[in-house]
């Protein structure tokens, strides 16, 4: 059974969720006023309503393609049900134990979606968990795709990053009223939500995060102007318009989602001057170098000090690219396929295709793409990030987290975002899809229970339960159902990608 809950947030507004087994839950709660015509490309603005804001209910999201494509697999518990129309749909949802408590540790979720998709309220971000742990979980949606992430002459740049920092904000002003610490709070994503962890690491304003996990992501992708410039190009010429916020402002969302397909799919190439492509094409969006937000490379910010004081736990998943290879359809690697593709990201090609087949990390082409990938988008960024703090003040920790799933015959492995059930609380709880963990088999629950504890008193008091990683012992816990812990988690083949950008 569930009921009525009302908190006060001051200011003649107030927000009504629903409590059950002992969870307060808030659901779709503006930060941000409603994105609509031109301002869709404009610096968000706090929502302005008073009154009453039912928060029973999920709200909108994002304007974005649909998940539930046929002849594709179920990805509905990572990215959500895809476009629920509707204006108001830059908010939060919170989920508390107590609204009448004080102190409590405060985690703020940003989902992924190759920043085209995705949305704080898909079932696997559901909070719960971390509320019956004495959490405040608070997931947001922001502008992805065209609005989000497309740089427009006229319009400010990283429009969806500005969106998750306006949110960090309101959590700052709010969230004591929900039963937490505005002190005491840790921002948290995965995949693209991790790679926008590393952007707020340098553009966050201070205060606004004591800590800080990046699942699966890094601090290295955000695009050159000229790599976003040839993404707008492409944009305004599906769209058949001028590449300007008046022009842009005119257009229906339903037109804006459809270019973002057509260039998603198009195998646009985005290394331009010499530069490779950071996002190795499972996106053109992202956050790009603007001069303002973001004046280089984000890892480079947080070198230089832009994190200090920020404890800071990364990491990525064994198998990442097995999610792109395995589950989704795609053609058979073939060993030309595999040497192209090891041509657009490394000098050496074959040298590092020969590296990885030595180190055991494949022998199909398409078991050395998948770890090649892996390494290149994900887990050599997160290296770089954790060496990038880890003399800096403010404690860093970093895993891998290497349980492989039984789908696809074992195949799929630990894929790309088969740690966030784990993370959550929430595997036997809920219909993983394609992930396929079986929600009963004993080591399974054990190693959820243990990854979700880590979670939990990271944000509470910034350690997970292993030691530090810093750069004279660089410790590495292997997150599996016989975990362990590692100084030699970077193998001799991923020496090859120091110094390649």
């Amino acid at each position: 059974m569930s009921a009525d809950v009302a908190v006060d947030l001051g200011a003649g507004r107030s927000v009504r969720g629903l409590r059950a087994d002992g969870v307060a839950v808030f659901r779709g709660v503006p930060y941000a006023a409603a994105p609509v015509g031109a301002g869709r490309f404009e610096e968000p603005r706090p929502a302005a309503w008073s009154g009453e804001w039912d928060a029973r209910a999920c709200g909108p999201t994002a304007p974005q393609g649909r998940t539930d494509v046929p002849g594709l697999p179920d990805l509905s518990v990572l990215v959500g049900p895809g476009w629920l129309p509707g204006a108001e749909y830059l908010t939060v949802d919170v989920w508390t134990p107590d609204p009448g408590a004080g102190g409590l540790p405060v985690m703020v979720f940003v989902h992924g979606g190759s920043f085209t998709g995705g949305t704080g309220s898909a079932p696997g971000y559901d909070g719960s968990g971390f509320a019956r742990d004495g959490v405040v979980l608070v997931t947001l949606n922001y502008r992805v795709g065209v609005p989000g992430f497309l740089r427009l002459p006229g319009a400010p740049d990283n429009r969806g990053l500005r969106d998750q920092i306006l949110a960090l904000g309101w959590v700052r002003d709010h969230v004591a009223r929900f039963g937490g610490d505005p002190e005491n709070v840790t921002v948290f994503g995965e995949s693209a939500g991790a790679l926008s962890v590393g952007a707020l690491l340098a553009a966050a304003p201070a205060g606004l995060v004591r800590r800080a996990i990046s699942q699966s992501g890094g601090a290295s992708h955000a695009l050159t102007p000229a790599q976003a410039d040839r993404v707008t190009a492409a944009v305004a010429g599906q769209l058949g318009v001028p590449a300007t916020v008046a022009a842009f402002a005119g257009l229906p969302d339903e037109a804006l989602v459809e270019a973002v397909a057509h260039v998603s799919a198009s195998g646009l190439d985005l290394a331009v001057d010499g530069v490779r492509d950071p996002l190795m094409g499972l996106s053109r969006f992202g956050p790009v170098v603007d001069g303002e937000l973001l004046t280089g490379q984000p890892v480079e910010a947080v070198r230089a000090g832009a994190a200090d004081g920020v404890d800071l736990l990364v990491g990525a998943n064994r198998d990442e690219m097995n999610l792109y290879l395995v589950a989704l359809p795609s053609p058979p690697v073939t060993e030309p396929m595999l040497r192209a593709a090891a041509a657009r990201l490394h000098p050496g090609a074959q040298e590092l295709i020969d590296a990885y087949r030595a180190a055991g990390r494949g022998v199909t082409p398409g078991e050395v793409l998948s770890a090649l990938g892996t390494d290149y988008m994900f887990a050599v960024p997160t290296a770089r990030l954790a060496e990038a703090h880890a003399d800096r003040p403010g404690g860093t920790w970093r895993y891998e987290f290497a349980w492989r799933s039984p789908a696809a015959d074992g195949r799929l492995g630990a894929c790309h975002g088969v740690e966030l059930p784990f993370v959550f609380g929430l595997v036997g709880r809920i219909d993983t899809g394609v992930l396929g963990i079986p929600g009963t088999d004993p080591d399974v629950l054990a190693l959820a229970g243990a990854t979700h504890a880590a979670w939990v008193a990271f944000a509470r008091d910034g350690d997970p339960g292993w030691p530090r990683f810093t750069a004279d012992r660089p410790a590495v816990r292997r997150l599996d159902v016989a975990g362990s812990l590692t100084l030699a988690a970077d193998g001799p083949e991923r020496a090859l990608w120091r110094g390649v950008r």
